[in-house]
This record gives C-alpha cells, structure tokens and sequence, in this order.
C-alpha cells in the first residue's frame, strides 16, 4: 500500500499542481489576472455571488390565469384556420372561450365527425401520462368544446418557464458577458441574480414586461357609448389605451404578431421624438403587407401586452417588411421596448414575489469577514495538527493546503459563484478535511500499542481508517447532493462547497498523504514513529 511506483507519483503530482494553477485567476484581482496572467493557461474564475458582489435578486412566479388565458386564445386563432379557412372548410359559428375551454356550434351536423377528427390530430400527447393536452367532445350533437387538460397545463407552465428563462437572460444580457445568474426554480419560478446592480425597480421593468406585440384592426363598428362601459360587439374585445385616456374597441383576430419580428431596435421619427423601428421576417413581412393592402384608410392598433400603444390609420400598403411603433416614449422607454421586443416576448407573464437588494459595501464587508474566519480557522487546525501528531501532522497541513487549492480550482472550472454561505462550507470543509487524517493517524497509533511493526502499523492504519473515511463522507456526499437538488440560493451554495470539499478532502487526506508518507518511509526507514 506504501509502494509508490513514479508514475503513479508524477500522477498525483500532476493532478495537484493542475488544481492549484486552476485556482491562481480566482486569487488575483480581475483587472491584473486580465492583463497580466498568461493567455494560453487556464483563466477561468470563480464570480462573486449576489451576497458578497452586491446587486439584485428577483424571484419571478408564472401568473398562472394569465398562461391559461393565452393557451386557450392561441387554440381559438388555432381553431379559426384549421376549420374555416383550410380545405375542405367546415361551417362553425362563433367561437367562445368561456368557462375556460373553448367552444363552438358546427352549423352543418353532418361536418361534426369531420370537425373533431381535425381538431383531436393537432392535440398533443403529454410525455409519460398517456394523456394529450386538450380533450374534444361533442356536446348537445352540434356543438364541440376544447378542454385544457391538467396534465397538458403542467407540460406546457414547464416549456413556457424554459422559454422565459432564456428571455429573461437575453433581455439582462443581450451580448452575454455580464455574470449574471437566471436559473429556473421549481415548476412555476424563475431566480434572477444580478450583481452590481442595485436598482431593482428597472430591473423589474425590463424583465416584467411580457412583450406580446400584436397587431389588430379596429372595429369602427363599435358604439362608443358600450365601449366606454367595456362592452365590445362580438367577436372583438375592448382595451385601454397606453396613455390611460380611453379605451377602444378592437377585432380579437390577430392580423400580425410580435412572434415574426426578427429585430427591433430604438429610432425618432420624422419630428425626432423617439420611436422603435421594428423589422419582420419573410412571412411576417408578407402577412403585413397583405393586411395593409387589404384595409387602406382603416385605423390598424398596435397594442402591447393588452394595451393600445397607438392606433395610426393605414394610408397605404406597407410592403417592405419594416415599420414603426409610436407612442409616447422616452429614449430610455423606446430603447428597453426594443431590447424586449427583439429578446422575444415572454410566453407567460412573470410576477415579482420576492426582491433583494443587496450593496456593495455590505458584500464587501461579509468576503472580509469570510476571509478572516477562514485564515483563523485554517491557523487553528494548521497548529492543532502539527502539536499533536508531529510529522504526520505536518502531511496532513499539507493536504489541507492543497485541498483548499483543489476546491478553488474545481470552482472556477465549472463556474460556481462563491456565496456568503459558500465561504461557510468552506469553513467547514476546512475542519472536516482534516477528519480523515486524524482517523488515520489515530489508527496507526493503536496498531502501535498493538505492538505491530512501523511500516505495518502504517499501511494497517491507511487500510483500516479508509473504510470508515469513506463510509462516513458517502453519508456526507448525500446530504449534500439532497440540498443541491432540492435547495436555492443560500442553501445551494453552501451544497456546491461542501460537495466539492468532500471529494476534494478524500482525494488529499487518502492518496496524497499517504504518498508523502510512503515516499518518507522508504527514504528514511524509521524504526518507530513520533506520532
């Protein structure tokens, strides 16, 4: 067990020093680790988390009512072109989305049949439940509803949080180099963490807005009277206008969306006050244009998530795929409209339910006071160890050393923000690295009582003591994957560290002592041991 070939040396060698020249970028300043450090190594960092940087956290919920709203409108739009405009076309009347599933007469009862069998084919089967997204079923022989299905709910909350989370980001970070922090969490939430930015409030803006660009016709069929009173004719709905001055009635038909833009970007008008140019793609530029060609000297209303930004009366067709959105905005406004625009809209909308700010001097005081209690800390085993087992302390300090080089190392290689609790597991990892060591300095000291041989008592006290320092960081090993799994934030921290530390505190404390004290026994040859 003591007999270490050279390979096998220059191996743990090898993989130590690789750690340590891991961790140096994380130890030095970034401007000076950024100028100076050598290109060709490796110059990942550890980053700062929200707590030790200072910035904003917002924890965001999916509004629920608002995703069953939009699923069942989308299923109406989907409903209206499969079955009155594609061939061979069924007669329906209109189309209701009450009581939360969507309903509608089929006027000839002999296209029943043929009705629902297109509608059940462009349902979705939901992944290991056996069940599809939406339920069709004739009611009173003529009319068919469309029901939402729970487990097609759930399913579509998990691909619309996948979707916001990466809207989410783009929208921080559209050129992806600010290290920011947006994960979701649970089935309905989404955590953002932003450090170095204590405005919450404009952080909100920008990530509350859903960005549902649409654009609808007016219906000047309207009585103004019924408008004001929020009463729209059928087959259009009333909405506010942005400004709070009034409402206006337009179709529900959706002419264009915000789904076919492919870039928006802020820009000024012809007075110069400050407007967003937006741009859509192939098809989006043909729809717009047919729309335009078809309903010159209509009013045509460009409404943002449910409200009515403006409505500019159509005085030609506009044919080359650009427009521009006006209302009244500021640069600022006009330019975080078309950073939304152009990141993509929300799929749901995201309420704020939880918000932190947190300062830079705070940060900076808890990574002072972190540092501190880690130096004493680290001093104070350091010490314990040499006073109480000598030269075999002396490994162990070693060990320790070099595990806290290892878990930097293993940090920045895959990214991990070191938190305020993560500086705790540090700590702790710290105290528990040394464990192992003293279960096994522990165990050759018995096996010497035991009057056993050096070099027996040795080998006996590594072979003996491995089980249980395995046995119980397994244990550990758990505890730390559970509150990776099902912690967040502070606790997630803690369980990056300590996970880190365990592995890292086995590897030193096993293989890299008991190589030093096999490369001393068989230099030295003791014939007892002062331990």
């Amino acid at each position: 067990m003591l007999d270490f070939p050279r390979w096998k040396v220059l191996s743990i060698w090898g993989i130590i020093l690789f750690g340590i020249l891991l961790s140096i970028p994380s130890l030095m300043p970034k401007q000076m680790a950024e100028e100076q450090y050598p290109g060709f190594l490796p110059s990942a960092r550890i980053s700062l988390g929200l707590d030790l940087a200072g910035g904003s956290y917002l924890l965001l919920e999916a509004d629920e009512p608002d995703a069953a709203k939009q699923r069942l409108q989308a299923m109406e739009d989907t409903i209206q072109t499969e079955l009155r405009r594609n061939e061979p076309r069924v007669r329906i009347g209109d189309v209701s989305t009450s009581d939360g599933r969507v309903s509608f007469m089929v006027r000839d009862p002999a296209q029943v049949d043929e009705a629902v069998e297109r509608l059940r084919a462009i349902t979705q089967p939901v992944a290991l439940t056996g069940r599809r997204d939406w339920d069709v079923a004739v009611v009173d022989s003529t009319r068919v509803t469309v029901t939402p299905t729970e487990e097609g709910a759930r399913a579509a909350i998990s691909d619309a949080m996948t979707v916001a989370r990466d809207v989410v980001r783009r929208r921080i970070d559209p050129s992806g180099t600010k290290e920011i922090t947006v994960r979701t969490s649970g089935e309905k939430r989404v955590e953002v963490m932003v450090p170095g930015v204590e405005d919450p409030e404009a952080l909100k803006d920008l990530i509350g807005q859903t960005a549902r660009l649409e654009f609808k016709l007016v219906d000047m069929s309207a009585d103004p009277a019924l408008v004001a009173q929020g009463r729209a004719p059928a087959g259009s709905e009333v909405l506010p206008m942005a400004d709070g001055t009034a409402s206006i009635a337009v179709q529900r038909r959706v002419m264009v969306s915000g789904d076919q833009l492919v870039d928006a970007k802020q820009a000024f008008d012809q007075d110069g006050n400050p407007t967003v140019s937006i741009t859509f793609n192939a098809a989006g530029a043909r729809r717009f244009g047919r729309v335009t060609q078809e309903n010159v000297n209509k009013p045509f209303a460009i409404i943002l998530d449910g409200q009515v930004l403006s409505a500019p009366n159509i005085n030609e067709p506009i044919l080359g795929g650009q427009a521009q959105i006006m209302g009244n905005f500021t640069v600022d406004s006009a330019n975080q409209l078309a950073i939304a625009l152009s990141s993509g809209k929300l799929p749901v909308k995201l309420n704020v339910i939880e918000e932190r700010t947190v300062s830079a001097d705070l940060g900076k005081d808890s990574i002072e006071k972190g540092v501190l209690a880690s130096v004493v800390a680290t001093a104070l085993v350091l010490l314990y160890m040499l006073v109480t087992y000598g030269r075999f302390g002396v490994y162990a300090n070693m060990a320790l050393v070099v595990n806290a080089f290892l878990i930097l190392g293993v940090m920045a290689v895959f990214n991990a923000s070191l938190t305020l609790p993560g500086i705790a597991g540090f700590v702790l990892t710290i105290g528990a690295a040394v464990d192992a060591n003293v279960l096994i300095n522990e165990r050759i000291r018995e096996e010497q009582r035991r009057g056993r041989k050096t070099l027996d008592a040795i080998e006996s006290g590594y072979k003996e003591a491995s089980t249980a320092i395995f046995d119980a960081n397994i244990t550990n090993t758990i505890a730390a994957v559970i509150m990776l799994y099902f912690g967040s934030g502070p606790i997630r921290g803690f369980a990056v560290v300590l996970l880190i530390g365990i592995i890292t505190s086995v590897y030193t404390a096993v293989n890299f002592t008991r190589m030093l004290v096999g490369l001393w026994v068989r230099k030295a040859r003791p014939k007892t041991l002062e331990i």
